[in-house]
């Protein structure tokens, strides 16, 4: 079956994936349709301008700042999701907690915050004293990379509703209210420069135990040649924290357009910025193994991959053409690769293209062109 894909007054044919996320157990389009109407409540809540708590962005930025007297205070939550899963498994929790500081942070600096403090939220089947010891230890190596502090939390024990654990956190900074940055500023012709992943991050991890575990019964213990370690291992390697070089880059590149984490939703997530512009990423550097054997063992097209997976960058930076080099010299100096990836195009669609791929994204999705 195909369907017919209106941009900019021409007509591309495409086909319609096979959403093998949502068969994994993931329907982020179910998930929009209950955060619409929980985003419509919520809103209800916000004081008004001026008054203390202000709320300063609309919901769907990386993170939101509120007023406190004057003083920006950039606020936001987000967990580990199914990694969880790979670390009970392994029964290895001390790699855990540099995922939820780094999920946290990186949403942080998007809008040009700098990340302070993290309070952790873990619910556990049962508590088992080396277990917490092990996951605290991931969180202040965390809290070290990211120069923050852990300020506080709560640990629940839920043996009628948690199989396992689960393991979140809620993270606020600091910005000035007239330096708060969501790509307002961001225009045709722009530079997006990228920055490496350190493989499958904590997002997309159901679909990856769908095609090891329960498609292909491999044990965690299994040597791909194309890894240096098992799988467990690999699938186990903690999220890049992108913060240090995040802030060099904002001190000394006071031109910066845009800060964007690659989380869920791939490179769609470029479009989570203020200005009406779309994206020509063109110069995408080899996909690392992890993401290749997962869509051949599970027969997932592209336009699936890049929508579910980093697929190798998970954190990109857009800037004027004349900043480009000075930004990938910043970014490649501390430890991770930058590369150039594409540019901005004036598209009121807002519409992200992989044209080494064939692929056309809005919203949600990525689908193949023919």
């Amino acid at each position: 079956m195909a369907q017919t894909l209106t941009s900019a007054g021409a007509r591309a044919k495409v086909t319609v994936i096979q959403d093998h996320y949502r068969d994994a157990g993931v329907d982020t389009d179910e998930a929009d349709a209950g955060l619409e109407r929980l985003t419509n409540r919520i809103v209800q809540t916000w004081p008004p301008a001026g008054r203390p708590g202000a709320v300063k962005l609309d919901i769907g930025y990386f993170a939101n700042v509120v007023d406190i007297c004057g003083q920006g205070i950039a606020i936001t939550t987000d967990g580990i999701g199914s990694k969880a899963i790979i670390a009970s498994m392994l029964r290895k929790y001390d790699t855990v907690g540099i995922d939820c500081v780094a999920m946290n942070v990186n949403d942080l600096i998007c809008v040009g915050a700098k990340p302070v403090s993290m309070v952790d939220y873990i619910a556990i089947e049962k508590v088992e004293s080396a277990v917490i010891d092990a996951i605290s230890v991931g969180l202040c190596h965390g809290a070290r990379i990211a120069g923050i502090s852990i300020s506080g939390g709560e640990t629940a024990q839920l043996k009628d509703i948690i199989h396992g654990f689960d393991l979140a956190g809620t993270a606020i900074g600091h910005v000035s209210l007239d330096k708060i940055l969501v790509g307002q500023d961001v225009r045709e012709g722009d530079v997006v420069v990228g920055i490496e992943s350190s493989g499958i991050h904590s997002n997309g991890l159901s679909l990856a135990r769908r095609a090891f575990f329960e498609k292909n019964k491999y044990k965690l213990s299994h040597r791909f040649e194309e890894f240096n370690s098992d799988l467990g291992t690999e699938l186990l390697r903690p999220t890049h924290i992108y913060v240090q070089e995040a802030l060099e880059l904002l001190h000394r590149v006071p031109t910066v357009r845009a800060l964007i984490h690659i989380t869920s939703d791939g490179f769609l997530n470029l479009t989570r910025v203020k200005s009406g512009v779309g994206y020509v990423i063109d110069a995408l550097p080899p996909t690392p193994p992890i993401f290749s054997i997962i869509q051949r063992l599970d027969g997932i097209d592209d336009a699936e991959m890049f929508s579910v997976f980093n697929m190798g960058i998970g954190f990109c930076v857009v800037v004027p053409e004349a900043d480009a080099e000075l930004t990938i010299l910043i970014l490649g100096g501390h430890g991770k690769r930058a590369h150039r990836i594409g540019y901005a195009v004036a598209d009121p669609a807002r519409q992200v293209k992989l044209p080494q791929k064939k692929l056309i994204g809005c919203g949600k999705h990525f689908i193949s062109q023919i």
